[in-house]
């Protein structure tokens, strides 16, 4: 088992239940770096890696608690279409991106268009999805 506080490097697949790939760290030639024990990462994917061995390959799936939760209803936010820019191509099931009030980055799914107002989904887009990981561990110090 890999202690708290170890670094790791490891490659992954992650796939929804219809086997549609959301990421992929093959395709980008980089292995992700981490902290176990940080919250870096979801706790499930965390967890399985810090029980792997250094050249071992796993499949794991993990359940929305263990990833990243449940659609929140408070996750929803309603904002008057004054708010965006003219230009700007707003569709339902599109992504706004924009800046919360400390001007940090943030996206959202247009969920729906109610009169003046659009209502934004702020959960994380896999939110109340069960993911399936392969997982090599390439390192840990």
């Amino acid at each position: 088992m890999i202690e708290n506080g170890k670094k790791v490097s490891v490659n992954y697949i992650g796939t929804l239940q219809d086997g549609t790939e959301f990421d992929n760290s093959y395709n980008s030639g980089r292995p992700i770096e981490f902290t176990i024990g940080d919250g870096q990462m979801i706790s499930g994917f965390d967890r399985a890696v810090s029980q792997m061995q250094v050249g071992e390959r796993i499949k794991i799936l993990l359940t929305p608690e263990e990833a990243y939760g449940y659609v929140e209803p408070t996750g929803f936010l309603g904002v008057k279409k004054n708010q965006f820019a003219d230009d700007m191509d707003i569709q339902v099931g599109g992504i706004v991106e924009g800046t919360d009030d400390k001007g940090n980055p943030v996206a959202a799914l247009v969920h729906q268009v109610i009169d003046d107002v659009y209502i934004l989904n702020m959960n994380h887009p896999l939110a109340g999805k069960t993911l399936n990981f392969e997982i090599e561990l390439l390192s840990a110090e």
